[in-house]
């Protein structure tokens, strides 16, 4: 295991949340402000405006916030500009731009592509633009399609942020084919936080993450223990760690998807950093 990976740990890692209620609460009473950033979904019912209201209120409470911009969700120009306008009002300078969930698109954005190409057009007004990478299949779309959209992707980010993935081989080796494909854009690995097994089971399948699911079954003994315990993330930690070998120079952090679990995910968190002060 190397230091490198330890220290994004420690110091690299964004918890992502969903703009549900008591969310607000739970961040202000577990999340350090110094340490951690803060990414907010957008729900597929509900739209972006929680998305950019929670954004603001925690922005307010002294965090660094990374709304997501769900494009499907964006009516047109004039609704994307009106977006902007809050979120740089708020201080935010970074952006998860993605497709969306929305089964229809509520104008003219039908992808996260046709969206990149209007902030730029827009002049480029957040500093940071983060886009999605998938190193497993993706639930609805082709890995041709998959790939090739998000070197189409390439020209409008400065980071990537990758999809869950259970096999950390598979997930060391689709890093170094990004790097070897000639995109040098620092890749922020999803990890799944503290959760249930149930739930982390349930969403994962949907997503399309079923073979790396079936992997961690295997190797960790998941039929075995009560799925209503949490997920442990150690193992994938350690062994991305471990599948990397020498320090991969695209690897810049960790996105944890906490399902709302800030609490447990922090917990989780000081205490891999305190076994590491303490082993060093």
């Amino acid at each position: 295991m190397t230091h490198h990976i330890e220290n994004l740990v420690e110091k690299h890692t964004r918890y992502e949340v969903l703009p549900f209620g008591g969310i607000e609460e739970a961040v202000l009473e577990h999340v350090p402000r110094d340490e951690v950033r803060v990414t907010v979904t957008t729900s597929p019912k509900k739209g972006l405006e929680p998305t950019l209201d929670l954004a603001e209120r925690l922005a307010r409470h002294g965090y660094t916030v990374v709304p997501h911009l769900a494009a499907r969700h964006v009516r047109d120009v004039a609704h994307l500009s009106e977006i902007v306008d809050r979120m740089r009002g708020a201080g935010a300078d970074d952006v998860l731009v993605l497709a969306g969930d929305a089964d229809e698109p509520a104008g003219e954005f039908d992808g996260s592509l046709p969206l990149l190409r209007a902030l730029a057009e827009l002049g480029n007004p957040f500093p940071n633009v983060g886009i999605t990478g998938y190193p497993e299949s993706h639930a609805f779309i082709s890995d041709t399609t998959t790939i090739q959209s998000m070197f189409a992707k390439e020209a409008f980010a400065t980071y990537i942020v990758s999809q869950i993935c259970f096999d950390p081989q598979i997930t060391a080796d689709w890093a170094a084919a990004v790097w070897e494909r000639g995109t040098r854009l620092p890749i922020h690995v999803g990890l799944p936080g503290p959760v249930a097994r149930t739930k982390l089971l349930r969403i994962s399948a949907q997503v399309g993450v079923g073979d790396s699911i079936r992997f961690l079954k295997k190797r960790n003994g998941w039929l075995k223990r009560s799925l209503s315990s949490s997920f442990d993330p150690d193992p994938l930690v350690t062994g991305l760690g471990e599948a990397l070998g020498e320090e991969q120079p695209n690897i810049a952090g960790f996105h944890m998807f906490t399902f709302n679990q800030v609490a447990d995910t922090e917990r989780w968190r000081q205490e891999r950093v305190a076994s590491t002060a303490a082993t060093r």
